[in-house]
């Protein structure tokens, strides 16, 4: 029970790597949080976790509302007296318009940046005043945001933000006992990933991936677990990439890797 009465947050946490967050957390002992803009999605899957003895609770947060951080983190410390955990778990991007220079909107580009950096600079800055005790932050961030894609540049320019950010935040709060940290998933089996991206393509991204395969969200939230929890009480502003070694290898380790792995 490595999180025993901790208070959490996690935003965008009815699917995919957020509501495995929300259970990993929520199985280690948390009153958890779900952050969301549909307060019914939310109380689905909250309803099915303290069926099994968890403490999962909902609170209403829309991203593209600034007003609406503090409204969620004054709600929770109503509640509750204090934020022990933040997760900010929110990201968005849109595939077909966040391409490269010569073919994405400065609008799309501009948007998606501010929306991904806000959720995470605005979420962050709420909660201090209610980590009473010192606290933790983690930021879900991306492997995209430290190795250059084919495309959605504006998606990748917010992580390395965010990189940065996560590290800003650390030094600064440092004094108050409140620690932050980012996780980098990289390719992830959400729904997500297998609705918007081809057999193809995940077979050419996966050539690149020493380990060989997606990662699993459980495998996401487990990072997300140790910066959460006392565990990691020494460690801050560390960027922690969980892409199973994706970005390590040379360039040409994709085509020669069937070549390299032979006994």
């Amino acid at each position: 029970m490595k999180l025993k009465d901790k208070i959490v947050i996690v935003t965008a946490s009815t699917r995919g790597i957020g509501l495995a967050v929300t259970k990993a957390c929520a199985r280690e002992g948390a009153t958890v949080y779900m952050a969301a803009r549909s307060l019914e999605k939310a109380q689905m899957q909250a309803n099915l976790l303290n069926q099994e003895g968890c403490t999962v609770k909902c609170v209403y947060h829309d991203a593209s509302v600034p007003a609406s951080y503090t409204a969620m983190a004054e709600t929770v410390a109503k509640n509750e007296g204090r934020i022990d955990v933040l997760v900010n778990n929110f990201g968005t991007s849109d595939p077909q318009r966040d391409r490269d220079l010569a073919n994405t909107d400065e609008d799309v580009f501009l948007d998606t940046v501010t929306l991904n950096l806000r959720s995470v600079f605005s979420a962050s800055k709420a909660v201090l005043a209610y980590m009473k005790n010192g606290g933790s932050i983690v930021n879900i961030s991306s492997v995209g945001g430290s190795v250059p894609d084919v495309s959605q540049i504006a998606y990748g320019t917010s992580k390395a933000a965010i990189n940065y950010l996560t590290q800003q935040i650390a030094v600064h709060e440092a004094a108050h006992n409140i620690r932050c940290n980012a996780v980098l998933p990289g390719m992830t089996a959400t729904d997500a990933v297998k609705q918007t991206l081809s057999d193809e393509f995940r077979a050419l991204f996966l050539k690149h991936v020493p380990l060989g395969r997606m990662g699993l969200p459980e495998e996401i939230a487990a990072a997300v677990v140790y910066f959460a929890s006392d565990d990691s009480a020494y460690t801050t502003g560390q960027i922690l990439t969980v892409s199973g070694g994706f970005g390590l290898a040379t360039p040409v380790y994709g085509d020669l890797k069937d070549r390299l792995n032979k006994r």
